[in-house]
This record gives C-alpha cells, structure tokens and sequence, in this order.
C-alpha cells in the first residue's frame, strides 16, 4: 500500500522514514553486496566518522530515499531506462528538510555525472551497477552542464554527499540502525519547519 504523502507533517516525518528502513530496508541495492539500508545507514555513518555536520550526516542517510517512494519502483540491472528515483525522494522530503538536504538527494545523480566529467579516476573506481545507471542517467556531463552545476550554491555539499554515496558499499560494514539517526533527523526537521510548541 502506498502512503498518503499528503498526511506527513514535521511530526511524523521521521517515524514514516523508519518505518520504510523497517520495511523495505533489506531490499538488494541495486546489485551491490549490500542492502538498501546498509548503503544509506554506511554514507551516514562514514559521514559521521568524517566529523561532517549534522546536515551532511541526514542528506547521506536519506540520499537514496526515492528508490522506495519512487512510482516506479527501484533500478535493477535489466532497466533500459531511468527511473529518477533522485527525484521522488526529494518531492517527498522538500516539505520537511532544507534545500540543503533536498538538494543533497535531487542531485545526487547529477553529481556522479558530474564527477565523470572532471575527475578521469573516478569513473574508473565506478561499480558495474553505477555504470550502468550512468547509461541510463546521461552518461558524463558536457562543458555546458558541468559549468552550470557549478553554479548551484550547494554544490560542494551535494559533491560530498555523493563520495559518501559512493563509499557506502561496503560488505560487511558495521553501523548504528536507523534509531540512532532519528533525533538527529528530527533536529533537522525541526530547525527547518520550526519545532512544535511544547
């Protein structure tokens, strides 16, 4: 059953988001030797290792947030086509979170499209999987694109995000669940919404 976006509020954000690492947090990511929970739980907890902000910690915790509340479901290897699940996370998390975070999550493929085109290496350390979703996505950006990312006000933040995607595959890899993110995801809904009158 689908939820009923319209019914989220600054108060229950953070349980919805749970209950979807509860859920659907042991799916495959996206032929990757972890599950879906564990890529995002890792970019957060890496994050948090780096001594990163608490909003850089939540935008890699939830950067992947859209494979699940995507109409279209998640990526497998057989897709010949996108299913921009970049941007049906942040249609969901726009109205709760800072642009910082939404932009963190709505460019998140943009980004690796952009490292492609200016960091030679990295397209080389690229898994099978993210290569393939780089087909689907645009393959490398252009001059032209790469000059307007550029652009954007957070893009230092959006290209950290994106690393911290990246390094979050990890087999194995120990790390707090999602309870131990909750306040501090709350926190930052809270500065942004304005938290509730006691």
């Amino acid at each position: 059953m689908k939820p009923d976006h319209e019914k989220l509020t600054s108060e229950n954000i953070v349980a919805f988001i749970g209950d979807i690492f509860e859920r659907r947090g042991g799916e495959e990511y996206l032929g990757e030797p972890v599950t879906m929970a564990e890529h995002m739980l890792q970019g957060a907890c890496l994050a948090e290792q780096q001594g990163e902000a608490e909003i850089i910690v939540v935008a890699a915790l939830l950067h992947d947030i859209g494979h699940f509340t995507s109409e279209f479901g998640t990526f497998s290897m057989e897709d010949t086509k996108d299913k921009h699940h970049e941007e049906a996370g942040a249609k969901v998390l726009e109205r709760f979170f800072p642009s910082l975070v939404v932009d963190c999550v709505r460019l998140h493929v943009a980004a690796k499209r952009y490292i492609c085109a200016t960091d030679p290496r990295y397209l080389s350390e690229l898994s099978a999987a993210s290569i393939h979703s780089l087909k689907l996505q645009g393959g490398p950006m252009n001059p032209a694109e790469v000059e307007e990312f550029e652009r954007h006000p957070n893009v230092k933040e959006i290209v950290k995000v994106r690393y911290l995607d990246d390094a979050g595959k990890i087999a194995g890899m120990r790390t707090p669940g999602f309870a131990h993110y909750a306040p501090m995801v709350q926190r930052v809904v809270d500065a942004h919404c304005g938290a509730p009158a006691v």
